[in-house]
Parts: C-alpha cells; sequence; structure tokens
C-alpha cells in the first residue's frame, strides 16, 4: 500500500504535540518526515465505510488543491522517491506540508494584531481559491487554519469540503460559524463568507472565547439548538 511505501521511504514519524482535530482525524506536528522540515501530519481512521468515502473525497480534493500553486491552502506532500503516486483512500498519515502551528492557540496566546490581520487575508485568498475551483469549504473556523513559522495561513481540513454544483443541502459545520440558510439545506458559498466573518470577529479580538450568546449552553446538542433556532452571536 501508499502507507507502507511511505514508511519504506521515510520511516515511522516521531509526533509532537496535537495541532487539532478533524472529522475523522488529529493533525500533529512532526519536527520532519519524508525531507519536510517541519511539517504536520494528519492521522486519519474513519469509523465506518461511510466515512471512508467522504475521506476519499476529502483526499481527492487536497490532491487536486495540492497540484497547483495555493499559498494559502495545506497541501499534500510525499516523502522523496514516492514520484508522487496517489495513497489510496484510507492510508494512516496524510503529510500536510509546513505550516506547524495552529491558529487558535497562537490568537490564545496574545498573537499580535498585525499578523492576525495577515491570517485573516491568508484565509480570505484560501477561501477564493476554493470557490473560484467551484468548492465550498463549510467549515471555516480558527482550529482549521495552521500557520507556517513565519505566521502565514493555510486552510486545511476538507472534510465538509463540496463541489457547489453537488452539494446535496446537507447541514454541516461548526455551530457558531453557520449561516442562518445552513439550516434550511438551500445555500452557496457564500455560507463560506458567514463562517470566515465569525472567524475574523475572533482575529480581531484576540481571543478564542465563545460569543456571549453561546456561553450558557450547556452542551454541544443545546449549543446546536439554540442555532438552529436563530441564536447569532
Amino acid at each position: 500500500s501508499a502507507d507502507c511505501r511511505d514508511l519504506c521511504l521515510a520511516g515511522k514519524p516521531k509526533l509532537g504535540r496535537e495541532l487539532g482535530r478533524g472529522q475523522y482525524g488529529v493533525v500533529y506536528l512532526c519536527d520532519s518526515w519524508g525531507g519536510h522540515f517541519p511539517c504536520a501530519l494528519k492521522s486519519v481512521v474513519p469509523p465506518d465505510e461511510k466515512h471512508w468515502n467522504d475521506l476519499a473525497l476529502e483526499f481527492h480534493y487536497m490532491r487536486s488543491v495540492s497540484r497547483v500553486p495555493a499559498p494559502f491552502l495545506g497541501e499534500l506532500m510525499d516523502p522523496p522517491g514516492s514520484l508522487g503516486l496517489e495513497k489510496p483512500p484510507g492510508c494512516g498519515w496524510w503529510p500536510l506540508g509546513h505550516p506547524a502551528q495552529s491558529s487558535e492557540c497562537h490568537v490564545q496566546a496574545g498573537l499580535e494584531l498585525e499578523p492576525r490581520l495577515q491570517i485573516a487575508l491568508d484565509v480570505v485568498e484560501g477561501i477564493r481559491y476554493l470557490h473560484s475551483q467551484g468548492l465550498v469549504h463549510r467549515d471555516i473556523k480558527l482550529k482549521n487554519v495552521l500557520l507556517d513559522k513565519k505566521n502565514r495561513a493555510k486552510i486545511t481540513d476538507l472534510g465538509f469540503c463540496k463541489p457547489e454544483a453537488m452539494m446535496s443541502g446537507s447541514i454541516v459545520g461548526t455551530p457558531i460559524h453557520m449561516a442562518p440558510e445552513l439550516f434550511t439545506g438551500k445555500y452557496d458559498n457564500s455560507v463560506d463568507v458567514y463562517a470566515f466573518g465569525i472567524l475574523f470577529w475572533y482575529l480581531c479580538s484576540g481571543h478564542v472565547k465563545l460569543p456571549e450568546a453561546f456561553e450558557r449552553c450547556a452542551s454541544k446538542d443545546h449549543l446546536w439548538n439554540n442555532v438552529r433556532r436563530g441564536t447569532r452571536p
């Protein structure tokens, strides 16, 4: 398998701290692997067949945006000698290139305003590129934005990404970032713009606390129900 090939070429990765979690994977910092210094590695372990299919789509979109220069999107990278061969759906490790810091953690730690605004500009360019390819991310948030050593941002986790023409009206995303029209099942790529607005609010405020309107929610279900009923930040 491609996963075994990567292990033979690059050895077993030595995982560092956790950078974030997606639908069915965990992203770790890795000081070096396969010639990439440093890089982010995503460990993917889908729980069932449906999620394997979703993972295959995520891999397809990640591979697609990796084939052309897209500086503000996380890209898949291959170990030297791999000849760029495509990994089959279900591989265990995805090298996501050089971003190796969590934007959420950096904002929480007191990142200065100027680099926070640069993150916003980078995310806008990443969204603009996805939309130019007919794709809608559907889960834009700080946790899905990684930073490189210069604090330049890359959008990651395309698990909910879909071509706009193929969106079936499914309700997906992170509650406080979800545009009202998502709950009607009739929406377009403007839902990414709404989600960016929430992300931008966090960047401008310089903290990652829940908006006051949601602080009293006792559980995730309570939060979902409040958002569904129209509560907004």
